[in-house]
């Protein structure tokens, strides 16, 4: 595994560069990531666990982002689903190698109008919402080959009208209590400036050990 290791040449992040605004921070992390042409810079791990604390995790896609929070999209059903809907305490991690950055989020997390969810589901390609209606997601199937039939029947029904959302199916927004900024250093003295939010609602910026 020591053949794995690999040293970290990135410049660092300073406190003087950082912005006091952790999402206009995070937009300038996220742009800089598209503009090294990083492969799905909006992939986040989604980080949920049960009421008792049992944790899973797993990719999603960020779909907006603003000062209200960070959003994705599922099945409400869904392992994901169901765990927030008891625990809605989770975490988001974003990862972009090619930079050496990371940016962690905690935060509670909550639906988001059914007008967005329908807005966003229809700007979706077709298959992507046919795959909605066909998949009830994180349940135990016989075989594919139901799955590929329930599809090509959907597809079929509706060839020539809109295909409508699921009512099973829409978006998350986590609104955070902490964001941190990790950077990639030398000798594995990384950089990591963390926000959390305080009462006042303004958010408080420290250095942490790596």
């Amino acid at each position: 595994m020591d053949k794995l290791r690999r040293e970290y040449t990135d410049a660092g992040l300073n406190e003087q560069d950082l912005d006091a605004n952790p999402f206009k921070q995070f937009e300038k992390w996220f742009q800089e990531a598209i503009d090294a042409k990083i492969d799905l810079p909006d992939a986040m791990t989604l980080a949920t666990a049960t009421s008792e604390g049992i944790p899973s995790a797993r990719i999603v896609l960020l779909r907006g982002q603003d000062e209200r929070g960070f959003v994705f999209y599922t099945d409400y059903q869904s392992q994901k689903g169901l765990e927030l809907a008891e625990n809605p305490n989770a975490a988001l991690v974003f990862y972009w190698r090619e930079l050496d950055r990371q940016v962690r989020i905690t935060g509670q997390v909550n639906k988001v109008s059914r007008e967005n969810s329908n807005n966003y589901f229809q700007s979706r390609p077709v298959g992507s919402r046919l795959a909605a209606l066909a998949s009830k997601q994180s349940e135990v199937i016989p075989d594919r080959k139901g799955l590929e039939k329930r599809f090509k029947q959907l597809a079929e029904r509706y060839q020539d009208d809109e295909i409508p959302l699921p009512s099973e199916w829409g978006g998350y927004r986590l609104s955070p209590n902490m964001i941190e900024f990790w950077s990639g250093r030398p000798s594995r003295l990384h950089d990591r400036l963390r926000y959390t939010i305080q009462p006042d609602n303004n958010w408080r910026i420290e250095r942490i050990s790596p």
